[in-house]
């Protein structure tokens, strides 16, 4: 997979229209993976935040970390609209990754 794949805004959610937690990252299967195994004590492990449920691929991170603090400002409803519009079955997206 090419270097621009893994560098990505993500959502992630404990439940559908759970707890949401948004990040940016240089290696979007590393980062997914170490929410969901709580390997990193924090926010996503306090509250069982383990579902990858929306991600953006960016070329590079200076434009992947100016998209995620656009989207941070964002109401939760709009982020709630962009997970329903690109996964509306709220599926794990972390199960294709590394296909």
């Amino acid at each position: 997979m090419a270097r621009f794949a893994y560098i990505a805004v993500y959502l992630m959610a404990s439940q559908r229209n759970g707890t949401l937690y948004l990040g940016v990252t240089g290696n979007l299967p590393r980062r997914v993976h170490e929410h969901r195994e709580g390997l990193i004590s924090g926010f996503t492990r306090k509250y069982g935040v383990k579902l990858l449920v929306w991600y953006e691929p960016h070329s590079e991170m200076t434009l992947a970390i100016a998209r995620e603090k656009e989207i941070k400002a964002w109401r939760r409803a709009w982020k709630l609209a962009l997970i329903e519009k690109a996964n509306p079955e709220w599926r794990d997206l972390y199960l294709d990754l590394n296909r």
